[in-house]
């Protein structure tokens, strides 16, 4: 109903090819499954002309996740609660430890987090400030001490996602990381919870 608009943001905005995002299926319906999973999508109206369109058609929602016909999914992020039997967080223990972090400190940092997963805008939709209020809505609320991500390093840092990022306070948790099994390096970063301070899921 929503995942496979998902994962055809998730392609466009990643630049993989086309198929990637049958091989993520799998994956992404297993996550769903994890203690706190949590998502939240943006949705844009259109033309009944463009929802039409082979672009749009891929992103097209159907009832009752979408109230009207043209509708289609312009924005994702999901997340769930991070635990030691987890890949990501093994792969990032590794990472610190190969960094020289003691064992304390490795524990400290990976206990009591909200992964961000994934959070994906097409980029027909960028720049609109969605990205932002996809996370503020996943973080709301959330009970966990502080939320940790990773990202593909970027020369500069010069990307949208990383601006995002640090304009709401994600600091280095682990840099230069490369994950078994693909090639680039990425970031860990993270930050306390709550996102916004008088968040009253907090209370």
């Amino acid at each position: 109903m929503w995942l496979e608009p998902a994962l055809d943001i998730y392609v466009t905005a990643m630049d993989y090819p086309r198929g990637t995002e049958i091989h993520r299926a799998a994956l992404w319906r297993d996550h769903i499954s994890r203690p706190g999973w949590r998502a939240v999508g943006a949705v844009a109206t259109v033309s009944p002309a463009e929802v039409r369109s082979p672009d749009w058609v891929r992103r097209r929602l159907s009832r009752p996740l979408a109230v009207a016909d043209n509708e289609v999914l312009v924005g994702i992020a999901y997340g769930y609660r991070g635990a030691r039997d987890q890949w990501w967080n093994q792969q990032l223990r590794i990472g610190l430890r190969q960094s020289g972090q003691p064992a304390a400190q490795v524990d400290e940092i990976t206990r009591d987090y909200f992964e961000l997963t994934e959070l994906h805008v097409h980029p027909s939709a960028q720049g609109r400030g969605i990205g932002q209020w996809l996370l503020g809505r996943l973080l709301t609320g959330r009970t966990e001490r502080s939320v940790l991500l990773s990202t593909p390093e970027i020369p500069a840092e010069n990307n949208r996602a990383w601006s995002l990022y640090r304009r709401l306070g994600f600091v280095d948790v682990l840099r230069h990381f490369t994950f078994t099994g693909d090639p680039r390096p990425f970031a860990f970063l993270g930050r306390p919870l709550p996102l916004v301070p008088d968040d009253p899921g907090r209370r």
